[in-house]
């Protein structure tokens, strides 16, 4: 009124029109009008982690811009509304019949709450990364840790070659180079210590860091083994083996051939005892029989019938190192192993390996193993010739070498080589253990927040299990046996911490499993994820057609108010006029 009633009548319809614009806009701000837009009841939208706001774009022009979007367990503040529960979606919206899902996807877990409602997955765009990796979480002390996995990234211009690298202990253990920038990759290290390690998988290209992943690995002690060996005229390999076996708390006699009749013995670990002949008794003392062919030759029709029924039918493992000739008559699994003598000439030493085998190792090689059917190698020569092999006799093993003097790799500096190779061949043979509990996890990744199962291989606990979590802080978990085997009980567990959980149960064994952050392995998650929602029956788009609804829409309130102060401001500056 005041801008009417002004002496100066000079710009006044100007003064009228922005008096009655400031008066609409700020009415309008206050309560905007509202446009019909298109949309759809049938069909919603879930945003989960990395999804993409180009596709977000594009499927709400297809859908309609009033589709429903939520976004799905934020772990941040969003302007989307978020939800907690896909039991809720169903019940906001009764007439819902697809559900579109972009980005991460959603936990495999929580698809059964979705019932009959079909999705449609609109991933994110694949970075970096490893698409799979696969190694064993527990491994005794003095076996090769191996990662072999898959790693991928977008087609690049760029020349430079992208090495996977395996790090423990601040420093690179093992690298491999790929040179299409993607591709398979096999790495190995072997631990140096007992305990709970997190080694890590990186991928780099021209100095830059391309992934780094997580490896949980638990290093068990070695399990302690009970050896005799017999060796028929002494020699370095018998010694060195004897001594380095004594070194890892391993039981340890010896029984050496001097001359005709005269024999020497010699205990390490355990106390003196007679083992002058080969009985039931005396067997069943060890876990493996490790003899040369001299005294398996020299064996008495007892002798020989007692081993044979110590490997059938008590588990005995038998380790014979054998001469570049036929095996002896006693010998046991004889028509399993033949040995292929090589020419005199081959006097050399020869690589050998086996997965997982530190480094390049050489050895004499005077003979080979021909390939048989129940034959498994252990070892093999450059050729692919089996050096050392393995066939199982009953409930034991039967392991033949023809590999004379791997003592020279202990004194040629290569330890770790000759623990790993005398480990992997006593493993191969050692007699079964009886059956132990065991806890598994039946989640190959899990994360904070998300249920996983464990499953307990052994009898039901007289008390429930309880998880240790790396805060110290404990949860007791409720245990269901199988009903189709009763050795066999589940229960489910929804970690909220990442790192080491320990799980036991009163009289059984504890167990031990990693949970990753929510950063870690997504692509190998984000592939699960995919495959478990493709399973699930999905409606088409055809069957949406004729949907579509209008709904209003209030327009932004920000534009009106633009509105009001471009006409307040319009009088302000007149009036100074």
């Amino acid at each position: 009124m005041a801008a009417l009633r002004r002496a100066n009548r000079q710009h006044l319809a100007l003064r009228l029109v922005a008096s009655v614009l400031a008066v609409a806009g700020l009415w309008l701000t206050a309560y905007p009008p509202t446009h019909p837009v298109a949309g759809t009841r049938q069909a919603a939208v879930l945003l989960t982690d990395n999804y993409s706001a180009d596709t977000l774009q594009e499927l709400l022009r297809h859908l309609g811009p009033a589709t429903r979007v939520w976004r799905y367990r934020p772990t941040t503040a969003t302007d989307t509304p978020a939800l907690s529960s896909l039991l809720a979606l169903r019940e906001q919206l009764p007439t819902l019949r697809q559900l579109h899902v972009l980005g991460q996807g959603l936990p495999v877990a929580d698809l059964p709450e979705l019932g009959s409602l079909g999705v449609v997955h609109h991933p994110a765009a694949t970075k970096a990364g490893f698409r799979t990796a696969q190694w064993s979480r527990q491994v005794a002390l003095g076996q090769t840790v191996e990662v072999e996995g898959f790693f991928e990234q977008a087609p690049t211009d760029q020349k430079q070659s992208t090495w996977v690298y395996l790090s423990a202990a601040g420093s690179h253990r093992d690298s491999v180079r790929l040179p299409a920038t993607q591709g398979a990759f096999h790495l190995h290290y072997q631990p140096r210590a007992v305990g709970r390690n997190v080694y890590e998988l990186l991928a780099r290209r021209d100095g830059q860091e391309l992934a780094r992943e997580p490896v949980p690995v638990e290093v068990l002690p070695t399990r302690p083994l009970r050896v005799l060996m017999l060796a028929s005229t002494p020699s370095f390999e018998f010694r060195f083996l004897k001594s380095h076996l004594a070194s890892r708390q391993h039981v340890v006699a010896l029984r050496t051939g001097l001359s005709r009749g005269l024999n020497q013995t010699e205990f390490l670990n355990q106390p003196t005892q007679d083992i002058s002949r080969l009985t039931a008794p005396v067997l069943a003392r060890y876990d493996v029989l490790l003899a040369d062919a001299g005294s398996v030759g020299a064996l008495t029709s007892a002798e020989s019938q007692a081993l044979q029924n110590a490997i059938r039918t008590t588990g005995l493992g038998f380790l014979l190192l054998a001469d570049p000739s036929p095996l002896p008559r006693t010998s046991p699994a004889r028509t399993d192993f033949a040995v292929v003598a090589r020419p005199v000439s081959v006097a050399a030493p020869q690589p050998v390996q086996w997965p997982g085998s530190p480094g390049k190792l050489t050895t004499l090689v005077p003979a080979v193993l021909r390939p048989t059917p129940l034959l498994r190698p252990l070892i093999t020569d450059a050729q692919q010739h089996s050096v050392v092999g393995a066939a199982r006799l009953g409930a034991g093993t039967v392991v033949v070498s023809v590999l004379p003097a791997t003592y020279s790799w202990a004194l040629q500096n290569a330890a770790a080589a000759y623990e790993a190779y005398w480990s992997r061949l006593l493993t191969a043979a050692a007699r079964p253990l009886a059956p132990t509990a065991r806890w598994q996890v039946l989640d190959a990744w899990p994360k904070p927040n998300s249920p996983l199962t464990l499953r307990l291989a052994a009898t039901f606990p007289a008390t429930q299990p309880k998880v240790v979590e790396p805060a110290q802080s404990t949860v007791r978990v409720a245990l269901q046996q199988d009903t189709r085997l009763p050795e066999w009980s589940t229960a489910y567990y929804w970690p909220t911490q990442v790192g080491w959980h320990r799980v036991e149960a009163a009289g059984q064994t504890p167990g031990w499993f990693y949970v990753y952050d929510h950063q870690s392995w997504q692509l190998p998650e984000l592939r699960s994820r995919q495959q478990a929602a493709a399973m699930r029956v999905t409606t088409t788009k055809a069957s949406l057609a004729g949907t579509s609804v209008s709904t209003r829409e209030a327009w932004p309130s920000v534009w009106f108010f633009l509105l009001f102060l471009l006409a307040a401001g319009t009088l302000w500056l007149e009036e100074k006029l």
